[in-house]
């Protein structure tokens, strides 16, 4: 039976690779590299509260660890998933132990974002005082995850995901010190990096997966064909409510604007592949054709409301289809904000103005008493005008100038809506003055 025990379990491939020093890290150049600011943060020796902001697998526990090492610090991790504010007081007691012995402690919590307020307003007073420097980690925005008075007293790093270059680099030092005798043809690596999506510790596990199924199979070269057969590949990177995904909406929505077809349908994919809700892209883009294009081609608005009903009968995949033509139609569409721009001209002229009467010749009149009291009278039925228009007729407010909110573009329909509202307001100069 001691055999079985003989030997511990391997660590996992991310955790063997994880670097010693901050020369080993692979990434965040532009942090630390030469003169960079994180660089500069471990040549000055005084620790300092921190908040590492990045996507998975970039390297943000890798750079609290180290920062302990390099300030020679305690180094006590928590998780904000699994940790509360009992385990945040247990950790101060144990800080204070290491104050007496003449020992400095950083507190990493990971996942900052999950502790609520109270939780984070706990680690307040230990971080003013200096008990001890905290560092947290985060893949959400601090500015909306994070107390602003325990953010105001950390500097925020923000951490970029590894480009191809950094991960193919990773794959290499994996194959150097870990996975000596194995091998990768060029396309297989091409598609662990894919797969990888800027993240170090999924290329990390999806390469210890190869080699474990490489392994089993008694293959030593490993090419495309096998990566696809021996993973299983989730989603890409994309966060359903965090900053991944409405940076990806807004990119969606001003290729749209834009006028870049092929952009618009970059983006609208790439959502859909990582698992964005496809009715609410399509009210996205409902809002798309009223915002930005609006009169200009109210076709678009048509098209996208039926593609939003098509969606909702056929489902996915097939109702997507008519999401990508609706995108399509409304990138190459005529543009204009007019509708919009005089839409939210008049609810902020309505916010701050008084309340106007309704003229007596606009009022409705269904009583002998309104229509002796003059409502309606001096009201002329556009219907029997000239060219169904009553010129000269006001339609505001007595004393309330023409705001003219509403400007028409040249394109579109909106040059023949100009058109007309030229020759109908020159009508009405005429009258006037008549």
């Amino acid at each position: 039976m001691s055999d079985l025990f003989a030997s511990a379990p391997q660590a996992p491939l991310p955790e063997r690779l994880r670097p010693a020093t901050l020369d080993q890290v692979v990434g965040q150049s532009h942090l630390l590299g030469p003169g960079r600011p994180l660089r500069l943060a471990f040549e000055s020796g005084k620790p300092h509260s921190m908040i590492f902001w990045g996507p998975p697998g970039v390297g943000k526990t890798t750079l609290a660890r180290l920062t302990a090492a390099a300030f020679d610090c305690e180094f006590i991790a928590q998780s904000a998933v699994f940790s509360g504010v009992k385990d945040i007081r247990a950790a101060m007691e144990q800080a204070e132990q290491n104050r007496s012995r003449g020992r400095r402690t950083i507190l990493f919590v990971d996942e900052i974002h999950r502790f609520n307020k109270s939780q984070q307003d706990a680690l307040l007073p230990y971080a003013e005082s200096g008990l001890v420097t905290f560092i947290g980690a985060t893949t959400e925005n601090p500015s909306f995850e994070v107390n602003s008075a325990l953010l105001s007293r950390a500097q925020v790093y923000v951490l970029k995901p590894l480009s191809d270059t950094e991960l193919r680099a990773l794959i290499d030092r994996a194959l150097s010190q870990a996975l000596a005798g194995l091998s990768l043809a060029e396309p297989a690596m091409a598609s662990l990096i894919a797969y990888a999506d800027g993240d170090g510790r999924r290329l990390l596990n999806l390469l210890e997966q190869c080699e474990s199924a490489a392994s089993a199979a008694g293959v030593q070269q490993i090419d495309a064909e096998f990566v696809s057969q021996a993973l299983t590949v989730g989603a890409r990177r994309f966060d359903k409510g965090g900053d991944h995904f409405y940076d990806q909406i807004s990119a969606l929505h001003k290729s749209v604007r834009g006028s870049h077809p092929d952009a618009a349908l970059y983006w609208l994919t790439r959502m859909l592949d990582g698992g964005a809700d496809p009715r609410y892209l399509s009210r996205r883009i409902i809002r798309m054709a009223w915002e930005d294009i609006g009169l200009a081609d109210p076709r678009a608005l048509q098209i996208a409301n039926d593609a939003a009903l098509t969606y909702e009968r056929l489902g996915s995949p097939e109702g997507e289809l008519a999401l990508g033509q609706a995108v399509i139609y409304l990138a190459v569409a005529a543009k204009s904000n007019a509708g919009y721009t005089a839409f939210n001209q008049a609810r902020a002229f309505i916010k701050q103005d008084k309340s106007r009467e309704v003229p007596a010749h606009l009022r409705n009149a269904p009583t002998r008493l309104m229509k002796e009291l003059g409502h309606g009278q001096h009201y002329r039925y556009a219907h029997d005008e000239p060219d169904a228009h009553a010129a000269g007729q006001s339609y505001l407010p007595e004393g309330m100038n023409e705001p003219q909110w509403y400007q028409p573009v040249p394109r579109g329909l909106e040059i023949q809506i100009a058109d007309k509202l030229a020759q109908l307001r020159q009508r009405d100069s005429e009258a006037g003055k008549s």
